[in-house]
């Protein structure tokens, strides 16, 4: 896993937006990206800004300096987060399309490089404090673009129908996403099952050592082919098997052969579980 990660910003996102207002102008480096300089945020955290919507943005990878590609950083989004009953939450989400359409970004049946340690310490980070503004933090299975071909996942806010999002949130963003510390000691997996918002794999995450990489969600299962269970096990680094939400999603025709199988003990539990794994709403 890379050291650096790349924070980019889509400009029309009014999430992204908001968020990078908080970090005034970094100083440059001597690399761009389409005439735009990439800055450097943090210890590990470069900059870029983009003009264009993120879930559009497909290979973008591809644009950057070849320096930094060869060290294969992981970007990483910050975001709106959007569902039919509009709860305020925060999200943490890798990216790819389990099933045959393309609706919100990607290419179909494709999974995007994943950053398990990376998207944990950032649920942790986030849930840590987000008992501030009485909002819950968790993951979210596995279900947009763009196609990159580095690591990448999404940070996101929820805010309803509010028409900005709230300042604290916001603010809270700004604080976690150039910090991000991943572990070293905590044991991979693919998450199959559950609901799109996989309370049962944010508690895992929140209490014990498991990061997980792509989250497969049981509405998901029914499109899944076992080509594209096997792709999202192989965008997963480090993968040491499944651990699956319940044992009925185990015996799923697509995921004959591919494991192994891991049960939730088998990572320890933290020293100090912290958040509020409470599950969000939405689609």
């Amino acid at each position: 896993m890379s050291d650096q990660y790349l924070v980019v910003v889509s400009e029309p996102d009014p999430v992204a937006a908001a968020v990078v207002s908080r970090w005034g102008t970094p100083p440059a480096t001597e690399d761009h990206v389409e005439g735009a300089p990439i800055r450097r945020l943090g210890r590990s955290a470069l900059l870029l800004r983009r003009p264009r919507l993120h879930i559009q943005d497909e290979r973008l990878d591809a644009l950057l300096p070849a320096s930094l590609q060869a060290l294969r950083p992981t970007l990483v989004f910050p975001s709106i987060h959007r569902s039919e009953q509009n709860v305020p939450c925060l999200t943490v989400h890798p990216l790819g399309n389990p099933g045959p359409d393309a609706d919100v970004g990607g290419r179909p049946g494709a999974w995007d490089p994943s950053d398990p340690a990376r998207m944990a310490a950032t649920l942790r980070a986030l849930a840590e404090r987000a008992g501030g503004i009485g909002w819950a933090a968790t993951y979210e299975a596995t279900h947009h673009g763009p196609y990159l071909e580095l690591p990448a996942f999404f940070v996101e806010i929820g805010y309803g129908t509010a028409d900005a999002p709230p300042p604290a949130a916001v603010d809270l963003l700004a604080e976690v996403i150039p910090r991000i510390e991943p572990t070293e000691s905590d044991r991979v997996a693919v998450a199959i099952g559950g609901g799109h918002y996989a309370p049962h794999f944010t508690d895992l995450t929140l209490r014990r050592r498991w990061a997980f990489g792509h989250i497969v969600s049981r509405h998901a299962l029914a499109t899944l082919t076992p080509a594209s269970a096997r792709a999202a096990l192989d965008a997963t680094p480090g993968a040491q098997g499944i651990v699956f939400a319940r044992a009925e999603d185990a015996h799923h025709p697509s995921l004959a052969g591919l494991g192994p199988r891991l049960r939730d003990q088998e990572a320890p539990r933290r020293e100090r579980p912290t958040g509020d794994a409470r599950p969000a709403s939405g689609t």
